[in-house]
């Protein structure tokens, strides 16, 4: 390797692409494309990353379909455009295959609020309880698991043990308490939520309601209560998606991050999407997590192979386990 691509390496290490630019006349799409074919990658992409990406993506979905992507995929490098837990999940399944993250600092805030050294006292507290965790967590959260969930398949693994099985759910209060409500549980929860989806301002989506009385408010589930008593329909990402291909109303007001309208409106142009206004002054709720990652940064990660997701082995395996426990529940009952 010739030493102006080691200092370039460097570079992305320390600086995360800002000191390398990229060619403002060279057609982007065209060169991650062969890249892609170069390298035998696979770029995986979440519903809340901007636009472009999606577009160049060879997999779009939410937490669930990527873990199920990730699994099952032959290429040698995955890019991930998402945030740093979602790369961390393909590389605990794929131990073999290079994972990259266009923008290593492209965190999670649910994430964040569940640190493991903390967790585990708190698990201590609670012998007799297994532990149930959002997939929205670090690789320290999941290896301290009994089983990992999605906000698609939450309820139906909570609903199929036994009633007398005492649980703490982790990382998100608000999708813990939407469970416990639907499935009469009594979920001990960790009190930690995502930035996006508790921002939402009730009055400001009352107020949409009034203005847009034909329209469907939907909502995810890791939203606060008082947003989803008045939802029309409260689902996963994919789910909600779903509902507004399947529903006959026109108008949808959407309560999650605002990246998922793209989908939406690609899939059904002839109606209408409103994301759901925040409690601040911006008119949509994105995530600065998932916007940290850029079409620049996508090529300039698979160009250099940088930066690469890497745990210690203990870790990995310790994290697999839950994983593999809720790929294989979620197979027995149905979710794929």
């Amino acid at each position: 390797m010739d030493v102006n691509l080691d200092v370039a390496k460097e570079k992305l290490i320390e600086r995360g692409f800002l000191d390398i630019e990229v060619d403002p006349s060279m057609d982007i799409f065209a060169e991650i494309e062969r890249l892609k074919k170069e390298k035998n990658a696979i770029i995986l992409a979440h519903y809340y990353q901007e636009p472009d990406i999606q577009d160049i993506a060879d997999y779009i979905g939410d937490s669930l379909g990527l873990a199920q992507m990730a699994e099952k995929t032959d290429a040698d490098m995955i890019v991930f455009a998402g945030v740093h837990f979602m790369a961390e999940t393909a590389k605990i399944l794929n131990p073999g295959k290079k994972v990259l993250l266009p923008d290593l600092n492209a965190g999670c805030s649910l994430s964040d609020s569940c640190p493991p050294a903390l967790f585990k006292l708190f698990k201590e507290k609670h012998p007799d309880h297994i532990v149930i965790s959002y997939i929205n967590c670090s690789a320290g959260i999941k290896a301290l698991s009994d089983i990992i969930c999605t906000s698609s398949n939450a309820k139906a693994i909570v609903d199929s043990l036994p009633k007398e099985q005492k649980i703490i759910f982790a990382p998100d209060k608000n999708l813990g308490a939407y469970i416990n409500k639907t499935s009469g549980r009594n979920m001990v929860l960790w009190n930690g939520a995502c930035m996006v989806h508790e921002i939402f301002s009730l009055e400001k989506i009352t107020r949409l309601k009034e203005r847009h009385p034909e329209a469907k408010l939907i909502a995810h589930p890791e939203c606060e209560e008082p947003v989803l008593r008045i939802a029309d329909f409260i689902g996963s990402t994919t789910q909600l998606l779903k509902y507004t291909q399947e529903n006959d109303s026109k108008s949808f007001i959407v309560a999650t991050e605002a990246g998922i309208l793209h989908q939406m409106m690609q899939k059904s142009p002839d109606k209408i999407f409103i994301a759901a206004p925040p409690d601040n002054a911006c008119a949509c709720n994105d995530c600065p997590h998932m916007k940290l990652n850029t079409l620049e940064k996508l090529y300039l990660c698979i160009k250099y192979e940088l930066p690469e997701i890497l745990m210690p082995e203990d870790v990995r395996l310790a994290a697999k386990k839950p994983i593999d426990r809720m790929l294989e529940m979620s197979k027995q009952l149905g979710i794929i």
